[in-house]
């Protein structure tokens, strides 16, 4: 251990919590303080000596900045515990960023490096330990579960300061690299470690699942771990996210959060019914009709979009019929199905939001069991799907089917999460989350014609909770459809493009 007693360390350890960590009669009786001492020893003699051994893994850490910087994005509220020398928590750029380790020397580094940053805090601490007022959006563990001696104590930790909201985002050793790491510090690549916790994908996620927390999604990083030219962008972006080469990845990372506590009933809240209408006239009596009060209350905002036939008419009469109904209309200035969407969210005062097409395929009476999911937590994001139950007919015609059933599997995996109907027209969301999605929408640009994968992928960057909603899809009974086959399906495949290159192979 470079010298040092285990005495000296154990002072060290007792002045960062002089009331948890108990000084035994004997240096070697507390396998919990000589597990925690080795480890302090070898992070501080580390940071002593990272510019002289910072070249072998200077790379993974920049590619493991380059991952998170896809899932986090800026100005949020960040805790990183195990935060080293700092240099991810300060790439995230956070509205508040703190910064906790148990190293002195690693502390001792992030205070001059981005200790003057503005919203950059740095504290010694050990994370099992940790205690704060605060609440985090984000709160990483970054190659910090295979150094703990009780992640489930952590994780209980972690779970102390977290919002309905908060995001854990964990990356880990594979088991699969324990032989080639220990090689690489025989070798004398790397510093030798203290033994390691080797967990599982499945380990790791029935700890969280015990400390009350809920899987969002998981995949793989890193192939291969060196600055090589060519060989690492292949590998890293392309390779590493496809079998059989993912199972030899290094990292492996998850994305959890809290899972859903109990809504009191006081909690109800406003909801807006987004209505894009074209060629819709025939449509707008039973659109008022039947759309059903949610919440502690309606507002159905209707969004005319050029019509040919008398829809804007329509909507103005059927407005002035039921004056007890909280209703808004406004004419579309721009072109397309995601612009009318955006025009009614903007101008929408609920705190959920909800989509519905005016053709009436999907019944307004579902949006109750949508509302439900949105209200109990059960998903951040919910998404109709047409393609569970038998459809009518002249619902669907078999190609489109076909189309269907290939983009929804192709989504899927490029999202990582369930979305099994991308083009259903019935969205739900919360206003607050919505807002994010716009605050953060130039990440991917204005691509989006139909108004989904606007949505869509804004949610699946944010590691929003996705629940597909089957819905019983009808028949037109009133105009046609606007969906052009051939000229809409080619953009389908502009967005599997989109979201292969900013999503999957980042």
């Amino acid at each position: 251990m470079c010298g040092c007693r285990l005495a000296d360390i154990t002072k060290v350890l007792k002045r960062i919590h002089p009331m948890e960590i108990p000084t035994p009669p004997k240096e070697d009786t507390d396998p919990q303080l000589r597990y925690a001492a080795q480890r302090l020893e070898f992070w501080n003699d580390y940071a002593r000596s990272i510019e002289s051994s910072a070249k072998w893994g200077s790379f993974y850490r920049r590619r493991l900045q380059e991952v998170y910087r896809t899932i986090v994005p800026p100005r949020l509220r960040v805790l990183e515990l195990g935060c080293g020398q700092g240099d991810l928590l300060a790439a995230l750029k956070p509205s508040a960023g703190v910064g906790v380790d148990f190293s002195p020397e690693m502390i001792s580094k992030a205070l001059r490096k981005y200790g003057s940053r503005p919203g950059l805090r740095f504290l010694l601490e050990d994370a099992h330990n940790f205690k704060s007022v605060e609440k985090f959006d984000v709160i990483i563990l970054s190659d910090l579960i295979n150094d703990l001696w009780d992640v489930q104590r952590v994780l209980e930790r972690v779970k102390e300061h977290c919002q309905p909201r908060t995001r854990v985002v964990l990356n880990f050793y594979s088991r699969l690299w324990q032989l080639p790491l220990r090689m690489a510090s025989l070798l004398g690549f790397t510093k030798v470690r203290p033994p390691l916790n080797w967990l599982t994908v499945e380990d790791e996620t029935n700890l969280l699942y015990l400390c009350d927390f809920e899987v969002i999604r998981n995949w793989t990083e890193i192939l291969w771990p060196l600055n090589t030219p060519v060989v690492a962008s292949l590998s890293n972006r392309w390779l590493v996210k496809i079998p059989p080469f993912r199972y030899l990845a290094l990292a492996n990372l998850l994305v959890a959060r809290p899972k859903p506590s109990a809504i009191s009933p006081r909690e109800l809240p406003l909801v807006s019914v987004i209505v894009p209408a074209r060629n819709e006239a025939g449509n707008i009596p039973q659109i008022m009709k039947r759309v059903p009060e949610m919440g502690k209350g309606t507002e159905i905002i209707f969004i005319e979009g050029h019509s040919k036939d008398q829809t804007y008419e329509a909507i103005q009469n059927v407005i002035a019929e039921n004056p007890n109904r909280m209703c808004k209309l406004f004419r579309q200035t721009g072109v397309g199905k995601g612009d009318a969407v955006r025009l009614g969210f903007s101008r929408a005062s609920g705190d959920i939001l909800m989509i519905l097409d005016a053709d009436l395929t999907v019944p307004p009476e579902d949006l109750p069991r949508f509302f439900e999911a949105i209200y109990t937590h059960k998903g951040e994001f919910v998404n109709g799907v047409r393609l569970v139950y038998p459809m009518e007919d002249r619902a669907m015609r078999f190609p489109n089917f076909i189309a269907n059933k290939f983009f929804s599997l192709a989504f899927t995996w490029l999202l990582g999460q369930s979305i099994k109907d991308t083009l259903c027209g019935t969205k739900v969301i919360s206003k607050h989350d919505y807002d994010l999605i716009a605050e953060n929408r130039s990440h991917f640009g204005e691509f989006d014609p139909f108004g989904d994968y606007d949505l869509i992928f804004g949610a699946a960057r944010l590691n929003m909770k996705m629940v597909d909603m089957p819905v019983r899809y009808r028949e037109r009974t009133y105009g046609t459809t606007n969906i052009q086959r051939w000229r809409h399906g080619l953009l389908l495949f502009r967005m599997l493009l989109v979201a292969a290159g900013k999503i999957k192979f980042t």
